[in-house]
């Protein structure tokens, strides 16, 4: 009987699980792709930029897919057993809800080492290769687009303007090359019409022009009273090439973007994590140093100065009056001089909190990147821990409820990492409160929903709310009632 109803939650769960993970993952890249249509827009790439593109995003948000796919199919996996009262005569049965819930808190399990296996091996390599594409994406130059009557001048040291193009974009007509190489020269070209085209390598484009002229000014005119030829040719034929190197996509080697924590895997991390250490602490040690050698030699100087008192001495004596301590014929000389070196001392003071600042700064990225591998893996569990009794509460399927609590769950998730990962960037949290945040908020909420769904809750049964407010309004009727007829 066991076997039957494992095997009857866990097919009502895999269909629905396959389908809201796909749906789901599709949803989170194109949101990715709307913050950065522009840098996409115009640039002439090739269909197999933008889906290897999409590929390794794909990759980089799948451990975000899951958590949110295993909430929305868990609510409604329940949410139809409930509402065809299956579950009631399961319950009936004398299983327990935890026991039905059982097969799928081993799938959940089994998803969540499939995420950690996946963001400690595949998404620091996916991460980096979408990183390095996107930056080439957005640093690439628009494609080349020559409109009629408007100059275009993203060719360098060129402006270029064509009056009009035939439908084949091959004949062009009332063609001005302007060279923009000296702007204290002119030197353009007109013509009556040409040919434009690209080379098969698409390294230059290439301009015949027919019946025109060439206009050039020769000589150094930087001053006013230099002399310069200006010359004009006429031509039948000219042929003129525009190189268009700077148009072409280059993919940059994927070892530019190798120094960031998030293509690290978590043996990698842990390497990272105590190298990091052990410089933090060699060079708080050398700083501490530097700096007790210049109080050192500042009290050494005041001691050499006086003349009167030795070094251990030296505090004891900085608290008192100067006029007591240094001779009238050195004061104007050692005020100066202590000025300098408390100048020092601060300055050494401050660049060793910088410098200890970004190496903490550092540290704690790295440890978040730790955290972050497992906290997102977990979020399945902790997530199913949600939909499962809340779908059993609701005893509703399909998209509609269901759809609507799984957002409000997943956006109180992905809001308390995000802030958590935030203050744990400012140091106001540790790396590990930071990141568990979430995990800190919604386990006692699932603890207290599968509480009250295996005692068959009201919770969020509308008609149950209406019947108490009923009750209510009545109670309080009957004790007006009753306080009215006890003063008559």
């Amino acid at each position: 009987m066991f076997k039957k109803l494992d095997k009857l939650i866990v097919k009502a769960f895999v269909g629905p699980f396959i389908a809201t993970f796909f749906i789901t993952l599709l949803v989170l890249v194109m949101q990715f792709f709307w913050l950065y249509i522009d840098d996409f827009v115009g640039k002439g790439l090739g269909v197999d930029i933008v889906l290897k593109f999409i590929w390794y995003q794909s990759a980089v948000l799948i451990p975000l897919a899951l958590p949110l796919a295993i909430l929305l199919s868990s609510l409604m996996t329940f949410g139809s057993l409930g509402e065809s009262f299956e579950l009631v005569a399961i319950k009936s049965a004398g299983i327990s809800l935890l026991r039905f819930m059982r097969p799928l808190f081993i799938i959940s399990l089994f998803v969540c080492g499939i995420a950690f296996l996946f963001s400690n091996y595949i998404i620091p390599v996916a991460f980096l290769k979408s990183r390095t594409l996107l930056t080439d994406i957005v640093y690439a130059k628009p494609a080349l687009d020559i409109k009629e009557g408007v100059f275009f001048d993203r060719i360098n040291g060129f402006a270029i303007k064509i009056g009009k193009k035939e439908e084949n974009d091959s004949i062009i007509r009332d063609v001005i090359v302007y060279e923009q190489t000296n702007p204290l020269q002119d030197n353009f070209i007109i013509a009556k019409s040409g040919i434009m085209r690209v080379t098969a390598d698409k390294r230059y484009l290439e301009f015949n022009l027919r019946d025109g002229w060439r206009y050039e000014e020769r000589g150094n005119n930087n001053s006013g009273n230099a002399k310069t030829d200006y010359v004009r040719l006429g031509f039948k034929e000219f042929k003129k090439e525009f190189d268009l190197s700077s148009f072409l996509f280059v993919q940059t080697n994927d070892s530019v973007n190798r120094n960031s924590e998030r293509v690290y895997s978590m043996r990698q991390l842990n390497k990272a994590i105590d190298s990091l250490k052990k410089e933090n602490n060699r060079v708080r040690k050398l700083l501490d140093d530097a700096v007790k050698l210049s109080t050192f030699k500042f009290l050494k100087y005041i001691d050499d100065t006086t003349g009167k008192k030795p070094i251990a001495d030296s505090l004891f004596r900085v608290a008192k009056s100067l006029d007591e301590l240094i001779p009238d014929s050195a004061k104007y000389l050692v005020h100066s001089d202590a000025v300098s070196q408390v100048n020092s001392l601060n300055s050494a003071t401050t660049n060793r909190d910088l410098t200890m600042r970004d190496k903490e700064k550092l540290l704690r990225r790295h440890k978040i990147e730790w955290h972050r591998k497992i906290v997102l893996s977990m979020a399945c569990l902790i997530l199913f821990m949600i939909g499962a009794p809340l779908g059993s509460i609701i005893r509703k399927g399909g998209l509609g409820t269901p759809l609507i609590a799984a957002i409000s769950f997943f956006m109180v998730f992905y809001f308390s990492t995000t802030v958590g990962e935030k203050f744990a960037k400012e140091n106001t949290l540790t790396p590990f409160a930071g990141m568990w945040l979430a995990a800190f908020i919604l386990v006692p909420i699932g603890l207290f929903l599968t509480y009250k769904a295996m005692r068959d809750s009201q919770l969020f049964n509308k008609e149950w709310y209406y019947r108490m407010a009923k009750s209510f309004r009545d109670y309080i009727q009957n004790f007006k009632s009753g306080r009215h007829a006890g003063k008559t």
